[in-house]
């Protein structure tokens, strides 16, 4: 273990949690249909289900503080003619939800003020809730609705009629028409709101360059025949998806925005389980989790340097058929948790598994925390038809930490994306533009490495190490005195070849003429003053006593020789520490200007998709 290296992250002993049934959601009928959807959504007040209910459609909505057993008659959210096969909470409204179904409609629905599943009433006399609107468009049934994460009151949704609609709720009617040309297996918004990406029954991937109502990229997914999923990553300009093989092995995927016609590193081959693998994101962590559909396991990533790193998984032996993620501002910060998934269990009742770093808990940990996305939108359901792009503001966990409600980050975005982030700043995101300055920096560094005491700090590991070692080598050639002590004792076999006369060998110590020649030899660089120690205790043999003459002159012959050989020897040491140096600087500079390169390239590409 002793040359193994560990990569270091904060998340690397994040563990999920069971919950004991008490603090469950039971006696529930979870939706029976084979329809692949998660069946559940959350949010930080309600967790919604779908139903299994006769005479037509509906869900339920349960407040997250009533945990425990459901009585047996609940209000419902009926107002569909056929089964609800998902839905979705306005991320800026957590009291408004849209549904789907199998009906072909889309209802609007608002949750009642101080809404509780027992209400002080006869149960013959509870009422369900109604919806608040209805939209009308699609002539098959409705599968997928995904609000947009950052406009108001923009609306997805996936039909069996090949076809994704985005409506404006605030008119009422859809206003853009994506034909995909299959079934729909599942859609996921950008950052900014202006990029949908699709996966569907023709194993083919899909970015939507959405209010052009056009594909910017269409390419082969996952060749597997069974069902793919796809899930942006937040601000950034890449994206997952979770697919299957041709051998129906389960796989996992990286996408680049700007080269979409592969995979970053290829297809990840997981496991040969066949239940589809559900991702979901958590931005403030840049972690991906994969829920099983149909096992009890949840393993998780990190995203770093394009490169899904494993972390662990949690696992269980009751199995999962639908999975929800809490919002960031929705987690429990006093207990270090960074997410919270809530999993639904032989479709009779749903259990929270927190995700937490295992760490102290007793203040505000503000490096695992950043700011997250709050309840103000980037902008109106008209401004994004327009054509406006923008990132949410974001809010400190800080202040929901001590109590202080939701608090506005003035300033900007944490972890703006290059692309989504940069492409159509706004006023209140002009510190989106922070991330090109890491890219101005790269060539700054390149005329450091030429300086052996202090190479650039943007140098790789090896140029690192060499660094400290020269540090090191410098701090210990400085005193000069304790070589008396620490390097007398390599020397006495040359003093046991010529120790006839006794008495004389004690006097054989280092003499300050034995300084001249280290520091002749360490002038070039510092690196070479542990060479220049062993002929130092030998060379003082000019000053013994007269008795010792002839020893004297083989001793400084020695001394001479010995000198030689560690003048040569450090010579091709500084000479190799020199050409390694070189090599990285041009490593250096090659880089920057690959990475100009690339960063001209995609303003071209920008600039003409926008």
């Amino acid at each position: 273990m002793s040359g193994r290296f560990v990569r270091s992250s904060k998340y690397r002993h994040v563990f999920g949690r069971s919950t004991r049934k008490d603090q469950c959601y039971d006696n529930l009928r979870v939706s029976r249909n084979a329809w692949d959807t998660n069946l559940v959504k959350v949010n930080p007040r309600y967790l919604s289900v779908n139903w299994e209910a006769g005479g037509g459609g509906a869900f339920a909505v349960i407040p997250l503080n009533e945990f425990g057993k459901l009585p047996e008659r609940i209000p419902l959210f009926r107002g569909h003619t056929a089964v609800v096969l998902d839905t979705d909470w306005n991320p800026f409204n957590d009291e408004l939800i849209a549904s789907g179904s199998d009906d072909g409609r889309i209802c609007l629905w608002r949750v009642p003020e101080n809404f509780t599943l027992s209400p002080d009433v006869d149960a013959d006399d509870i009422e369900d809730i109604k919806p608040v609107g209805k939209l009308s468009g699609h002539p098959k049934k409705v599968g997928h609705v995904l609000f947009n994460p950052a406009a108001e009151n923009i609306l997805a949704t996936a039909s069996g009629d090949y076809t994704v609609k985005v409506w404006d709720i605030e008119a009422g009617q859809s206003k853009l028409t994506l034909n995909v040309g299959d079934i729909v297996q599942s859609q996921s918004w950008s950052g900014n709101g202006s990029l949908l990406v699709t996966t569907s029954r023709d194993k083919k991937l899909r970015v939507w360059d959405v209010r052009q109502e056009r594909p910017a990229h269409e390419g082969p997914g996952h060749t597997g025949a069974k069902n793919s999923r796809s899930v942006w990553l937040g601000e950034r300009d890449r994206f997952a998806t979770t697919g299957f093989s041709k051998m129906s092995d389960r796989q996992l995927a990286l996408w680049d925005m700007r080269s979409p016609q592969l995979p970053v590193d290829g297809f990840k081959t997981l496991d040969s389980i066949s239940g589809v693998c559900m991702p979901f994101w958590d931005d403030g962590t840049s972690c991906l989790y994969l829920a099983g559909r149909g096992d009890g396991n949840i393993r998780y990533y990190e995203l770093e340097n394009d490169k899904f790193e494993y972390l662990s998984e949690y696992k269980s032996a009751d199995p999962q058929r639908g999975i929800a993620f809490m919002p960031k501002r929705g987690v429990n910060m006093h207990e270090n948790e960074v997410t919270r998934a809530f999993k639904t269990v032989n479709d009779t009742y749903i259990e929270p598994i927190p995700f937490i770093v295992p760490r102290r808990a007793e203040t505000f940990q503000d490096d695992i925390y950043p700011p997250c996305v709050g309840l103000k939108p980037a902008m109106s359901s008209s401004e994004w038809f327009g054509g406006k792009e923008a990132i949410p503001p974001k809010i400190s966990m800080g202040s929901l930490y001590d109590g202080q409600g939701l608090k506005e980050v003035t300033g900007a975005q944490d972890k703006p994306t290059s692309s989504l982030g940069e492409s159509k700043p706004e006023p209140k995101t002009e510190p989106e533009a922070k991330p090109a300055s890491p890219v101005k920096k790269v060539p700054e560094p390149v005329p450091e490495p030429t300086s052996v005491a202090r190479p650039a700090p943007s140098m790789k590991d090896q140029g690192a190490s060499m660094a400290a070692m020269v540090n090191k080598f410098a701090d210990d050639d400085e005193p000069e005195q304790p070589s008396e002590s620490n390097f007398d004792e390599p020397v006495k076999p040359v003093e046991r070849a010529t120790r006839s006369p006794g008495p004389s060998s004690p006097s054989i110590k280092v003499s300050p003429p034995a300084q001249e020649e280290p520091i002749k030899i360490q002038s070039p660089t510092s690196g070479t003053s542990t060479p220049t120690r062993s002929p130092a205790p030998s060379t003082p043999a000019a000053q013994p006593t007269s008795p010792l003459t002839s020893t004297t002159g083989s001793v400084t012959a020695a001394a001479a020789h010995s000198s030689t050989s560690t003048s040569s020897t450090s010579n091709s040491t500084t000479a190799d520490l020199r050409d390694l140096i070189a090599e990285q600087t041009k490593l250096i500079v090659s880089q920057g200007q690959q990475l100009q390169k690339l960063t001209s390239e995609f303003e071209e590409l920008k600039a003409k998709l926008g």
